[in-house]
């Protein structure tokens, strides 16, 4: 078996994608033109992992339900997870509204809103319809056909038709051992998939950061550059503030948590976009110790409930255009915002700019700031998606750790040794982890 520090090209992936992001940068600075037209290469390869992504969250829910025994604990899991994100995302909104009354970046800009098109912010949405309520949520969530669910790509629907599909192969019994067998060896297959196409994250990380550069260029941040600035810190601020003594207090170094998944790091950096290191998430998780069938619950629903990145940006953006277009708001109002955002920035995990979308569906909702207003966010949005998917992502990895440990289902020796950098031969969850990484 080979060592941790094994030299094949698959075992220094962060460094090919950092070349990849560095070459794309330099190509959309110098060749704006050519580093547009990379576009395709990007998009190319978030939808490889996206097709990927339902198959293996189905695979691993469904089976991970049976190996859990007791259907009951299924239950407490999700509760308890959805309990830690909702904590989680008020602060991250709380965070967002203290950073932008703190730098206050759009006091002074005196932007009139009737001067604004707001479709042009809509479109940059993607048409996508705005949430329309609570029922109007949980309808979304249930697939119109069982096969259908796989077929959309969407996480919860997904989620839900695997719970459902776990609980009754545990019912059945013995019958069920066919299918779950075949679903075994289905998800397997999937992941030797994404172990080949994750050889491809340099391209896709190159096309990506190509076009940013390329069609936005340096022109696009002007004046708002602060505001950029200040998502930063808040998400800067949220991640050490919050996510570290979290991570300490349940007995493990945020810094070496993110050491360990620093290729993942480095691809949604530069595709900017969650969502490609899904199935990663997973295998790396279990390879900390934890049991597949917890990670494989917490981590599908965190990536549709605990979008923290998105959280931050929807209170900086959403305070930024009241105070741009000197638009002034009660603490009723302020309240009320919040209390929307909770919701409208859930089930985006999945959608690209899923952050710019959850504020046209916030400011839908709510009309008091004025939603021609996120018209001025058009042209700096994509250079804000990395700082909103990089701390969405660290968020779930955490909040997933956290709740693995709650539930006793985590090896604090075996994750502690793979943090420190043990070698893969004398941690075993940590070795067959690897070889399916590298497959």
């Amino acid at each position: 078996m080979k060592s941790a520090h094994d030299p094949r090209p698959s075992k220094n992936l962060y460094l090919q994608v950092l070349a990849g992001m560095a070459a794309g940068v330099l190509l959309g600075h110098f060749f704006p033109t050519a580093g547009a037209a990379m576009k395709p290469l990007g998009d190319g390869f978030i939808r490889l992992i996206k097709l990927l992504a339902a198959p293996i969250v189905f695979g691993t829910v469904a089976t991970g339900i049976t190996r859990m025994h007791k259907s009951e604990s299924v239950g407490k899991t999700l509760l308890k997870s959805l309990i830690l994100f909702y904590v989680l995302s008020a602060i991250a909104l709380l965070v967002g509204l203290a950073t932008v009354e703190a730098l206050r970046p759009g006091v002074g800009m005196n932007v009139d809103p009737a001067r604004l098109d707001p479709s042009v912010a809509l479109k940059t949405a993607g048409g996508r319809p705005a949430a329309a309520g609570v029922v109007a949520f949980v309808l979304q969530v249930i697939p119109a056909t069982y096969f259908g669910a796989l077929a959309e790509g969407e996480v919860l629907p997904v989620l839900l038709v695997a719970v459902l599909s776990g609980f009754a192969l545990v019912r059945i019994g013995h019958a069920g051992r066919p299918v779950i067998d075949l679903v075994e060896s289905l998800t397997a297959m999937m992941f030797a998939i994404v172990a080949a196409v994750m050889r491809l994250a340099p391209i896709g990380a190159f096309g990506a950061m190509a076009f940013t550069v390329g069609a936005y260029g340096a022109r696009s941040l002007g004046s708002l550059g602060f505001l950029m600035a200040s998502l930063y810190i808040a998400c800067a601020a949220f991640i050490v503030l919050v996510l570290g003594p979290l991570s300490w207090a349940h007995g493990f170094s945020l810094w070496r948590l993110l050491r360990y998944l620093r290729e993942e790091l480095l691809i949604v950096l530069g595709t900017a976009a969650v969502e490609p290191v899904l199935p990663r998430l997973l295998m790396k998780l279990e390879g900390l110790g934890c049991e597949r069938g917890v990670v494989g619950l917490t981590v599908p629903a965190g990536y549709a409930f605990n979008l923290d990145g998105t959280c931050i940006y929807l209170t900086l953006a959403t305070f930024f255009i009241a105070q741009a277009t000197n638009t002034h708001l009660s603490i009723y109002q302020v309240a009320s915002l919040i209390g929307v955002m909770l919701m409208t920035s859930k089930g985006m995990g999945g959608v690209t700019g899923g952050g710019f979308v959850a504020l046209v569906a916030t400011l839908t909702v709510m009309p008091q700031v004025p939603i021609a207003g996120i018209a001025l966010l058009v042209g700096i949005d994509r250079f804000m998606s990395e700082a909103r998917a990089l701390t969405s992502f660290i968020g779930n990895a955490v909040a997933s750790l956290v709740i693995a440990r709650w539930e006793g289902a985590c090896d604090r020796a075996v994750m502690q040794a793979v943090l420190a950098g043990s070698p893969s031969p004398d941690v075993p969850a940590a070795a067959a982890v690897e070889n399916r990484l590298s497959a």
